[in-house]
């Protein structure tokens, strides 16, 4: 389901970059939308009537993930339009070490010698992307999308600490979240159909059977597991949108891209290894 989840997410650079005039506001908007309404349909088909319940049993953990989430996905669109798609999936893809790094913080959760080693190279990895996007002019973007790696990093400590309690309903209050604020800061909702037609992609098929395949499976198996099978996204990204639009990231992208790559999945392996010799 994770690896599912994945392929799903990885889809987002290309219908991105193959809209015709939609601004970030407009595609944030109707994406939430469809996202909400995606999930929501989820939800009822699950619970039947029970369905408002289940939203009153995320709790305030729960709102607060969705807050967390909003933001986060609100700040991957502008990401995306400022800097290449590479660089935001792979910024993004350091997600579990940043979740370690501040579960240590907050948390005062233990670091492993290794697992530090492995946070300073991906952190390294990420510091060449901002070297090109100093050279290409997507720094912006970069800044973006570490936001989003962080407000993403809480979000899993969230979905961590409440492995009892269906959080699919905090996924898609998320919804509403980015919803309520395009609609304060969008200038026209008028875009044009095939415009539309992306942004329903990417509410129902990108984002909402992504992310209800991603927090469902993160039940099931070890974060450090789905950290691994959720790398898919970032492998896979950036193909798409050089097979769809030969986006061909710079060599400080793809030199950085290869170590966030290999510490993370270093990382997850070395945390699965740790799991299977407690059990």
């Amino acid at each position: 389901m994770v690896l599912c989840g994945g392929v799903f997410l990885s889809t987002s650079g290309i219908l991105i970059r193959v809209m015709d005039h939609a601004d970030g506001w407009q595609i944030i908007f109707f994406r939430s939308l469809t996202f909400f309404f995606t999930v929501l349909g989820l939800l009822y088909y699950q619970y039947g009537r029970k369905t408002l319940a289940a939203y009153r049993a995320i709790g305030k953990q729960g709102v607060a993930a969705a807050v967390l989430l909003g933001l986060g996905s609100a700040c991957y669109i502008f990401a995306m339009l400022h800097t290449t798609v590479a660089n935001v999936v792979f910024i993004i893809g350091s997600a579990p070490l940043v979740t370690a790094l501040l579960g240590w913080i907050f948390l005062k959760e233990k670091i492993s010698f290794s697992g530090l080693m492995a946070m300073l190279l991906a952190f390294f990895g990420i510091g060449l992307m901002f070297v090109d996007g100093l050279v290409s002019g997507g720094l912006f973007g970069n800044i973006l999308a570490v936001f989003m790696v962080i407000t993403f990093g809480f979000y899993l400590l969230i979905l961590r600490n409440n492995r009892t309690v269906d959080m699919v309903p905090a996924t898609g209050l998320s919804g509403v979240v980015t919803l309520c604020i395009a609609a304060v800061m969008v200038s026209s909702f008028d875009i044009s159909t095939r415009d539309l037609i992306i942004c329903i992609g990417l509410g129902s098929f990108q984002f909402g059977l992504g992310f209800i395949f991603l927090t469902i499976g993160s039940r099931y198996i070890p974060a450090a597991e789905v950290a691994l099978f959720a790398l898919s996204e970032s492998i896979l990204n950036p193909i798409w949108v050089w097979i769809g639009v030969n986006e061909v990231p710079g060599p400080y992208t793809l030199w950085g891209s290869a170590v966030v790559l290999v510490s993370v999945t270093m990382y997850s392996l070395m945390a699965i290894y740790r799991e299977r010799q407690i059990q």
